[in-house]
């Protein structure tokens, strides 16, 4: 895959100058930019650039040289035009009738999502959920290894899982501390997520990734990333029992037959049920 001229409109409608290409700059220079520029970007952004990252790491395997933004939006699932916006926050406007350059633009990508830096994770509750994260190769694949596991569980100590040997939660800070962790991920029931996030901060893990449904008090400098599957499933409840509703909206437009109707008239009780789930969001 190659470019066949790189875009020049960018997420406003205004033209890029694709033709430009950043100045060199002494590390010393480049370090404080990056971080401004990091400070820039929104977070739906950043979340957005870990996805053209993926792409990007998948085009240098098949050995492709350049891409062109359009052939980069198709391969993340977004739009030529915000990709373009999204890559302009770091600087990157990739070069007219050319592209951008996947090695070029994989290493300014990592260095704004702080990949370049040396991490270290631990995973608390080895149950099934933490049993899969700690065996999950994509880890230490994307510069995340794991490197700590805890649980409370008698039978686990000790035992080790994804090669790595469980320990009990109250060791989190002395082994916190001493394998430098900077990421804590918790997998525990509700009732045990908030002691084993303050005892990961005390341990001086400052981002944590928190599967319980619970909202975790935490310090202002201790980042926080909560994943509520049950909330996605809910949220997809939401978009399934809304395009049959607009199915059926159009069926009585154009008659078309999208499925018998529930009694008098009313959507389908599947439907319904949908509905009554999303209220109670």
């Amino acid at each position: 895959m190659t470019a066949h001229g790189a875009d020049v409109q960018d997420g406003d409608g205004q033209a890029e100058a694709e033709s430009r290409t950043e100045p060199k700059q002494s590390p010393a220079v480049e370090v404080p930019a990056a971080r401004e520029r990091a400070r820039a970007i929104p977070e739906a952004a950043v979340a957005r650039l870990a996805v053209y990252l993926r792409a990007l790491s998948a085009l240098a395997e098949q050995n492709v040289g350049t891409v062109s933004s359009d052939e980069l939006a198709v391969a993340a699932g977004v739009n030529s035009a915000k990709l373009r916006k999204d890559l302009s926050y770091i600087g990157s406007y990739g070069t007219r009738g050319v592209g951008y350059e996947v090695s070029v633009l994989i290493g300014q990508i990592e260095r704004i999502l702080g990949l370049t830096r040396k991490h270290s994770v631990a995973v608390v509750g080895i149950g099934n959920l933490g049993h899969a994260l700690a065996n999950y190769g994509g880890f230490p694949n994307r510069g995340f290894p794991v490197s700590a596991l805890f649980d409370l569980d008698p039978d686990l100590i000790g035992v080790p899982v994804g090669g790595i040997p469980v320990n009990h939660i109250d060791d989190i800070v002395e082994v916190c501390v001493e394998r430098e962790v900077t990421i804590g991920v918790i997998a525990t029931p509700v009732q045990g997520a908030q002691d084993v996030c303050d005892r990961l901060v005390a341990g001086g893990v400052t981002c944590i990734l928190n599967f319980a449904p619970v909202v975790l008090k935490v310090p202002e400098d201790v980042e926080v990333r909560k994943v509520d599957l049950a909330v996605e499933m809910q949220i997809l409840s939401f978009h399934v029992a809304r395009r049959q509703q607009e199915a059926a909206a159009r069926s009585e437009v154009d008659g078309a037959d999208v499925g018998p109707p529930g009694p008098g008239g009313q959507v389908p009780g599947d439907i319904e049920s949908a509905n009554r789930m999303v209220e109670r969001l």
